[in-house]
């Protein structure tokens, strides 16, 4: 067979598949529509919210510190001759208790020697003003109306009257300090003390500025809260020493028994912010911090511990208490209004740990929208589960 007939039946078959090909997409059966499709709602849990007064729980982390807090040490030098048994570290002592006494021999002497000289500027202002009286009578029997002021001044021994005087202030003032000095040997507790270190001992040789201990006040510890400025006018501070601020419940769940906490107080307001996290500063009083006096088993605070601690804050009147994760962003909340999703601008007055606290943008009979949404579009359609158990027997209803 030719070459020219070969391609003229080659040609022929692409043609009548060609044509096959035109006639299948010609006759392809196409899809009817029977009706217009129905945009499915989607489905949501919704809540009834709240409206009322309440009182916010401010919570935040802080550090336990000491109120009252001192480096003992001595104002003389010495032989340390005694300590007490209780003056080692973990030890409780009493305001005025002995801890240490320096060796008093020196100061004694002192104080014996500026008494003698005491007793002699006495001895010479007696025998000065008999000189006085003398002077007195020379003046009257030779008269003395010639005489200047200066002149009648030396007659009469003035300046050696005023020299007098001045030992006399000045053995005076010496007697006053060494007593001063000598009641320094007696190193006692300046108030009711929980001691944390001791570094003497029996036979130590002290100076002034020495580190002998330290001291902690056991009636009042502080917690140094960090709370948001936003927050701090919330917050019920005493206006005297009489007044307690807010009740504050302190927790510490990896040290403490479960369920345990101490309660403390407000007290004072630090005047400055934290350097690195641009915190307020406020301080918690904690009463009896050691658990000293208390008929039960309560917690023991420690310096340097952190605790949560759990501020109530002042009441809210007539707001929206809405729990915080259901406030969505740029503080908009979800509800369902109509069927269908109303996105609302709110004013949250206050943000506690579990709610916020809502001043406008909320109806007290709105249903805020619990579920969260993939598309979020104002005016998308919504519903619950009781709307679609409701339609379910309206159809019901309607086949019977």
């Amino acid at each position: 067979m030719s070459t020219k007939k070969i391609l003229i039946i080659c040609g022929g078959i692409l043609l009548a598949a060609a044509a096959v090909t035109i006639l299948v997409f010609m006759t392809e059966p196409t899809a009817q529509q029977e009706g217009a499709s129905k945009q499915m709602a989607m489905l949501v849990q919704v809540t009834a919210i709240e409206k009322g007064d309440f009182t916010p729980v401010i919570q935040a982390t802080g550090t336990v510190q000491p109120v009252e807090d001192v480096m003992l040490s001595p104002l003389v030098s010495g032989q340390v001759i005694k300590r007490s048994d209780r003056f080692v570290p973990g030890g409780f002592v009493e305001e005025g208790t002995l801890l240490l006494q320096i060796d008093p021999s020196d100061f004694r002497n002192q104080l014996d020697l500026r008494k003698s000289e005491l007793l002699q500027a006495e001895t010479d202002l007696e025998m000065e003003m008999g000189r006085q009286e003398v002077a007195q009578q020379d003046l009257q029997l030779v008269g003395g109306d010639s005489l200047s002021n200066r002149q009648r001044s030396l007659v009469l021994r003035e300046p050696q009257l005023n020299a007098v005087k001045a030992r006399i202030q000045a053995a005076k003032a010496a007697v006053e300090q060494a007593e001063i000095n000598l009641s320094r040997t007696s190193i006692r507790a300046p108030f009711d003390a929980h001691i944390l270190s001791q570094n003497v001992t029996l036979g130590s040789q002290v100076t002034p500025g020495d580190n002998l201990g330290r001291l902690v006040g056991t009636d009042y510890y502080w917690v140094n809260l960090a709370i948001p400025v936003n927050k701090l006018a919330w917050l019920d501070f005493p206006d005297s020493e009489e007044e307690k601020g807010s009740e504050v419940i302190l927790n510490n769940n990896s040290a403490w028994p479960k369920g345990s906490s101490r309660t403390g107080f407000l007290d004072k307001q630090v005047g400055a912010l934290d350097s690195q996290t641009r915190l307020a500063q406020v301080l918690i009083k904690v009463p009896d911090p050691l658990g000293r006096e208390a008929e039960d088993d309560i917690p023991r605070l420690m310096i340097g511990t952190f605790v949560e601690a759990n501020i109530q804050a002042k009441e809210i009147k007539d707001v929206i208490r809405l729990d915080r994760d259901l406030v969505r962003t740029n503080e908009t909340v979800w509800v369902m209004q109509d069927g269908k999703l109303s996105i609302r601008q709110v004013e949250i007055a206050l943000t506690d740990s579990e709610y916020a606290y809502i001043r406008e943008g909320l109806d007290a009979n709105d249903k805020v929208v619990l579920t969260n949404l993939s598309t979020v579009t104002e005016g998308i359609r919504l519903r619950t589960e009781a709307m679609d158990s409701l339609e379910g027997e309206k159809k019901g209803i309607s086949k019977n």
